[in-house]
């Protein structure tokens, strides 16, 4: 089927670069989101969030007449749901993203149209997004009910970039699809491979939604191993970057590096998926989210011990006297994101605890968000360096590897990346 026109509902971190890229393959591209500020910004050839190049493609794209956005759904011959997926309460998952847009395009569907959720998602959320546009749309038939012969098609097909490098990875990395029927796989691989150069592999729903979670829970396992080390060296007065180096000289060894926590739309967030479905299973799974989930607390911990020994080597200063500097606020080195990240959290909690002044430097920021003006001011890093009694490293960018022998310089350092060590 040729697909005349593409709808992407959420334009976000993946959804504006998946338009994007659909756009620049000369197909009409529809754009929805509830931002009217994010809308407005697109329509007027402009980007609202941070990814390298993608203001280029974006630019080219509206000015030649293929991408424009909306905030209500239109017609189209395929919809990609990429909307987020956060959890609620006790780590459960919030679907109400996707109910919403699911609610939302079922009106303009018709026989033929192929939907996609691209939203990473707990197993069975696909089906529930069929019943949802089932429930709403009575006159067709779906997957669920009519297998080959629906009216409208279903797949789960999950992204798997990593922020900083999108645009690459959306063209060359393969794709898991997930057809509700082989027909519905089929139907999508159609859709994808009008950009995708990467290989895409079928299988089911279930197993496509399972596989974006199992592949960043196996991080999170890593991740953890490598953050228990690190609170178990401290204890044992180790060094723990070096062990892990010597270690790695192991041919069949790879332990990743410790950091302040684990951050991001993905990692921090996927297991917790896993375990709401299987709780009694999950038990491994769990205890890694609970441990990088404590890791912050840890360094916070940290920064207080470092400001009594400060206070101690210098019985002239008050608490009140002691400035301290959070180097890094983004959740992974050399990006602008905030989301879930770590080193945010431990600045706005050593902000709210600390009576002395606490600074941020975060070279990829510009401005901080409204909530965090009052608690904590951006500075330079000379700046920092110069007028900060205690330097917290919460994040590797390469600013900061590029001024290591200048920090090192520092009397009191906190390092929750091992960056003075690497």
């Amino acid at each position: 089927m040729p697909f005349k026109t593409i709808s992407v509902i959420g334009l976000g971190y993946i959804g504006l670069p998946t338009a994007a890229v659909f756009a620049s393959r000369k197909k009409q591209v529809i754009g929805v989101d509830v931002n009217q500020n994010a809308v407005d910004t697109i329509n007027r050839g402009q980007i609202h969030i941070v990814e390298p190049d993608l203001d280029m493609v974006v630019h080219a794209a509206v000015t030649e007449g293929y991408l424009r956005a909306t905030t209500r759904p239109e017609p189209a011959d395929a919809f990609l749901i990429a909307v987020p997926t956060p959890f609620k309460g006790d780590h459960e998952p919030d679907l109400s993203y996707i109910e919403s847009a699911s609610k939302n395009i079922a009106p303009v569907l018709k026989k033929g149209d192929l939907v996609i959720l691209e939203s990473t998602s707990p197993v069975g959320a696909t089906e529930q997004m069929a019943a949802w546009l089932a429930e709403a749309r009575p006159d067709l038939s779906f997957p669920q009910t009519h297998g080959e012969s629906s009216d409208i098609r279903i797949a789960h097909c999950p992204e798997r970039v990593l922020p900083g490098h999108v645009l690459h990875e959306l063209v060359q990395n393969d794709r898991v699809i997930g057809g509700m029927t082989p027909k519905c796989s089929a139907l999508a691989i159609s859709l994808y491979k009008i950009f995708v150069q990467g290989e895409c592999i079928v299988t089911n729903a279930r197993t496509a939604e399972m596989c974006k979670l199992t592949e960043n829970s196996s991080r999170d396992v890593s991740i953890a191993f490598a953050n228990e080390l690190s609170m178990i060296c401290d204890k044992l007065d180790i060094n723990v970057w070096e062990l892990i180096r010597l270690a790695n000289r192991h041919p069949r060894v790879n332990i990743l590096q410790p950091g302040p926590g684990v951050g991001g739309h993905c990692i921090a967030v996927d297991p917790w998926f896993i375990v709401s479905k299987t709780p009694e299973q999950a038990r491994l799974i769990r205890t890694a989210r609970e441990v990088n989930d404590s890791k912050p607390q840890w360094v916070i911990d940290k920064v207080k011990l470092a400001l009594a020994e400060f206070l101690q080597a210098n019985p002239d200063k008050t608490a009140r006297e002691v400035s301290i500097a959070c180097f890094g606020l983004a959740f992974k080195p050399d990006i602008d994101d905030l989301r879930e990240s770590p080193a945010l959290f431990i600045a706005t909690e050593i902000a709210a605890t600390h009576s002395g002044q606490v600074v941020a430097v975060e070279p990829n920021v510009q401005t901080l968000p409204d909530t965090l003006n009052k608690k904590l001011s951006l500075n330079t890093l000379e700046q920092a360096l110069t007028e900060s009694d205690i330097v917290v490293i919460l994040v590797d960018h390469k600013e900061f590897k590029e001024a290591k022998s200048q920090i090192f310089a520092s009397n009191h350092i906190v390092d929750a990346r091992g960056l003075i060590s690497n």
